[in-house]
């Protein structure tokens, strides 16, 4: 529904600018709007705080952007470039506040790596990361990628039933490498960019281990092999 109601946004645009009752630049105002529409997407997408601090970011990045272009507001690069550093690092705090959160609430007593791989949230913006899981009980979690890349392997790593995986790439790739005995289910939308599945088809009645990957991909690569 929300991306049916952003297309059907964008064409009342093209179709008022065509029949002249707005003047819009449309080689200026796409990318605000590609910002902004991928930002509404991952604020709902997301089920973590730092999910929505950058789908927030990018709504309002893109906005500034597109009232400066129509001279709504009169701001200089000198200005945001700063304001983009100052929310960069707003995002870091909050960040590492879950972080040192969810620390505290853990036993007292040495980490166990294998819980706190459990559950993940990996976020790579015009960089990237190479992580290896290994984890009995994989539960899933959340991965964003702006502009950079993440390559996980979960080869060592097992599923108690299934783990739902949600994904946000926007000019980026993800590699997902899984152990040969799970089931790779997408349940995503691809706008402009693909889901690529290189998985060996689980033969017999199947282990029951099952992994969803849901979320957008745009102008961007996902892909899952064993």
């Amino acid at each position: 529904m929300v991306i049916g109601l952003i297309v059907i946004g964008v064409g009342m645009l093209f179709l008022l600018d065509n029949l002249g009752w707005l003047d819009l630049d449309l080689r200026i105002h796409i990318l605000p709007t590609i910002l902004i529409a991928a930002g509404i997407l991952k604020v709902l997408q997301t089920r973590t705080q730092s999910g929505i601090i950058i789908g927030g970011g990018m709504v309002a990045v893109g906005s500034v952007f597109m009232l400066k272009e129509m001279g709504l507001i009169n701001i200089g690069w000198n200005t945001l470039w700063p304001l983009v550093l100052i929310g960069a690092g707003v995002a870091v705090v909050f960040k590492s506040n879950a972080n040192r959160t969810a620390l505290e609430q853990q036993p007292p007593g040495p980490l166990d790596k294998s819980e706190a791989d459990s559950l993940i949230n990996y976020t790579a913006i015009m960089g990237g990361f190479k992580h290896r899981i290994t984890t009995p009980d994989f539960r899933g979690g959340e991965i964003t990628s702006i502009m950079g890349g993440c390559d996980l392997d979960l080869r060592q790593s097992s599923i108690n039933g299934d783990a739902v995986l949600n994904v946000f790439v926007m000019c980026g790739g993800i590699t997902i490498k899984v152990p040969i005995d799970w089931t790779v289910v997408f349940d995503g939308t691809p706008i402009m960019g693909g889901f690529e599945e290189k998985t060996v088809p689980v033969t017999g009645p199947g282990s029951g281990k099952r992994l969803i990957v849901r979320g957008y991909v745009i102008m961007g690569g996902l892909e899952v092999r064993n």
